[in-house]
């Protein structure tokens, strides 16, 4: 078995928040020497609701060439960093069905023990940030995951104000992540790959 930490980053966005996190965790994960998948989930809106706003549409073309994830994406990977936008307080509903796909890992119990960990953009202040993430983390729960939060043990966390993971407040769209929120998203990404890389060395001792 390679000691090498396996990072799926899997996220939704329609106007470039999340995006620009996802991105940021996965560099910091790279950065720390894992093998990583960046990888958008499948866009269930119609494409007039996508052309309708010229910021989602833009966002939409230039992130074409992403990959987009499976459930494959779940099993190969020793951390799953899930992202996603918030609507109405709970996660954005492309993330939702792909989570829902994820039942016949859950049922042969191959998503026990993963390192997971979750964040999230809301649109104005007050949001839904923790509701969104502590709903994804309901999921983690039922897989038996192991939740791996950012809590305060750095000190970015008492900048970026959030120990339940990063989050962006982006004004729809035209506040994109600045530099504390980036710094957040790759120390909570970083975290992640070490105690996925100590549980790993102790699994294989």
């Amino acid at each position: 078995m390679s000691d090498q930490v396996k990072v799926a980053v899997i996220y939704y966005s329609a106007t470039g928040s999340v995006h620009a996190l996802a991105l940021a965790a996965a560099d910091a994960a790279t950065g720390e020497g894992a093998e990583v998948r960046l990888h958008k989930v499948r866009e269930l809106a119609p494409d007039a609701a996508i052309q309708s706003n010229e910021v989602w549409a833009a966002h939409a073309e230039q992130t074409e060439s992403v990959p987009e994830a499976s459930i494959d994406d779940l099993e190969w990977a020793d951390v799953i960093l899930l992202g996603s936008p918030t609507r109405f307080g709970l996660p954005a509903a492309q993330v939702k069905q792909f989570i829902d796909l994820a039942g016949p890992l859950w049922a042969q119990g191959k998503l026990v023990d993963k390192i997971a960990s979750s964040f999230t953009s809301t649109g104005t202040a007050h949001g839904g940030q923790e509701t969104t993430i502590t709903a994804i983390n309901n999921t983690f729960y039922h897989w038996g995951a192991i939740i791996v939060a950012p809590g305060y043990a750095d000190p970015i966390q008492f900048k970026s104000g959030n120990p339940y993971g990063t989050s962006h407040i982006s004004n729809n769209g035209a506040n994109p992540p600045g530099e504390t929120e980036l710094a957040a998203i790759a120390f909570q990404a970083r975290r992640a790959v070490q105690v996925a890389a100590r549980l790993k060395r102790g699994t294989q001792a």
